[in-house]
């Protein structure tokens, strides 16, 4: 274990390295604003969350982001949906993982594991066939709360749980194609109660969400 973080980390800096040296402009296809996003999705009805302030949007990075809830019925409960986008990665503006956010604000990782997910890719063609993409699924506690967390990191239609994985494609893109854009979504679903059942509700209820959204990211998220 401990040579292979020392690989690892020495892939990271060469990555890097590779991405900062790189100077010519990136040309990356138009996107969609997040201000068109759908309020709904289906049967989901959206509210926008307050804005982060100063302080947190300069720690993210972002070029853009969205944040709100979604609600599939009236008073039940809703998901905490947020998309952070990244138009370049050159200059230190680079994707945070979960695992490094949460802890700040008290929530603990309790457990961690990939989950396979069947999408579809569009709206437009529902009878298309479904894909599977694996993201990752966080279950974090802050004192009795417990949140069921989805989150993968997206760029040019590819999906990625692991964050290694995801640094080593943006060195390649940015060899490839001269593009370093990504994004990172993230799904919350809260726990309600203590009981077994609740945390595979909570889960299912972020998948409901997951396959409804997906097929909306491509206009937002260039591939």
């Amino acid at each position: 274990m401990r040579i292979r973080a020392v690989i690892l980390s020495l892939c990271l800096l060469v990555a890097s390295v590779l991405i900062a040296r790189a100077s010519r402009l990136e040309s990356v296809p138009p996107r969609e604003s997040f201000a068109t996003f759908p309020q709904e999705i289906g049967s989901w009805k959206g509210t926008t969350e307050p804005e982060f302030d100063r302080q947190v949007l300069e720690q993210l990075g972002v070029d853009e982001y969205l944040n709100r809830s979604y609600y599939a019925n009236a008073g039940a409960a809703g998901v905490g949906f947020y998309v952070g986008y990244y138009g370049t990665q050159r200059q230190g503006q680079t994707m945070h993982s979960p695992l490094n956010c949460m802890p700040g604000a008290g929530w603990e990782p309790v457990r961690k594991q990939h989950l396979a997910i069947q999408v579809r890719d569009t709206l437009s063609a529902p009878s298309s066939p479904l894909r599977s993409i694996v993201v990752n699924k966080l279950t974090i506690q802050k004192g009795a709360e417990k949140q069921v967390v989805l989150y993968w990191y997206q760029s040019r239609g590819r999906v990625v749980a692991s964050e290694y994985w995801g640094k080593i494609y943006t060195v390649v893109d940015a060899i490839r194609t001269n593009r370093t854009d990504a994004a990172m979504i993230r799904i919350i679903a809260p726990v309600a109660g203590s009981d077994a059942g609740a945390e595979t509700t909570a889960e299912r209820l972020a998948v409901q969400f997951t396959q409804a959204v997906f097929p909306l990211l491509g206009r937002y998220l260039p591939s």
